[in-house]
């Protein structure tokens, strides 16, 4: 068994998340300009923080269905890290019950 942690996993979990993230932080951008453009066009003012908030709302189920992606690749990234971690853990274990 090997007990040492493969660095490059822990890399690829990080940008993939990092990727997500970052993909459904511009998301809400947009849609909270899109919404503050939309108010100003009509000629209804809308306070910055209903716009945000309504973004909030709108922004998480629209990134789960447009990013699905982004988010299967980070689950994946993360759950790969996890179980080597896991297995890391499990090797300590064994090689303390042994001393």
């Amino acid at each position: 068994m090997s007990n040492s942690l493969d660095p490059a996993v822990r890399r690829r979990a990080n940008k993939a998340v990092a990727v997500y993230g970052g993909l459904r932080l511009l998301l809400f951008v947009a849609l909270t300009v899109a919404i503050q453009a939309l108010a100003a066009a009509i000629g209804a003012p809308v306070p910055l923080i209903m716009s945000a908030l309504l973004a909030l709302i709108v922004a998480f189920p629209l990134s789960m269905v447009i990013f699905s992606r982004q988010r299967v690749a980070a689950v994946e990234a993360l759950a790969t890290w996890r179980a080597q971690r896991d297995e890391r853990k499990r090797w300590i274990r064994e090689e303390l019950e042994r001393r």
